[in-house]
């Protein structure tokens, strides 16, 4: 369990890294979710296995996160994650390359982050994710972007794709047939897990 503060707020988090991981990566959970997302914690242990680094953290304290309006303040978000990113810098893994893993509201976060803090972010993940909902962000993203999307998910692929257009940095689109948004099918959240793990080792772990 980490603390890490950000003004007049603690947020709560947890650090994993592996012996020799390739990188760290930073999940920003989506709206009503927390760093005890089921989904997410799935996620984080399948890249640990894989030697990568993780921190799951609130985005939001207890009080912030009962506040409808809050949840999908997306700039907040972004302002939150941000912070979080530099204060990861400074602790004693600084070091490793830094990727996000975002889904639903937590990857417009994610890639508003990846724009602002360019070169210092080496690979973004997005699960399901609103990237529609950081427009005006995708063109100045220089991390490698994937965008996984359920296939039964369909105003959500339709977000995702027009997104993949804006996208200049290199990028890939996966849609997981039969799923639904939740990736909550037998094999779904696997399939995803995999998916991240492989595009975080190729560009964590690449010089």
């Amino acid at each position: 369990m980490v603390k890490i503060k950000i003004d007049s707020v603690t947020l709560d988090g947890e650090l994993t890294v592996p012996q020799k991981a390739v990188g760290v990566v930073i999940f920003a959970h989506g709206s009503g979710s927390s760093r005890l997302s089921p989904r997410n914690k799935f996620v984080a242990e399948v890249l640990q296995k894989e030697g990568i680094g993780t921190l799951l953290f609130d985005l939001l304290t207890e009080r912030e996160d009962e506040i409808y309006e809050t949840r999908f303040d997306i700039n907040l978000l972004t302002d939150r994650l941000i912070a979080t990113t530099k204060w990861l810098q400074q602790s004693q893994v600084g070091n490793l390359k830094i990727g996000y893993f975002g889904a639903s509201t937590g990857a417009a976060a994610a890639l508003n982050a990846a724009a602002e803090l360019k070169s210092e972010i080496s690979a973004v993940v997005s699960r399901g994710g609103r990237p529609d909902l950081a427009w005006g962000s995708l063109a100045k993203v220089a991390a490698p972007t994937l965008l996984i999307v359920g296939g039964e998910d369909d105003a959500v692929i339709e977000l995702n794709e027009k997104a993949f257009e804006k996208i200049r940095a290199e990028k890939k689109l996966e849609i997981i047939p039969g799923t639904t948004h939740l990736f909550e099918e037998p094999g779904a959240l696997e399939k995803v897990a995999y998916l991240a793990a492989n595009w975080f080792k190729h560009h964590l772990g690449s010089k």
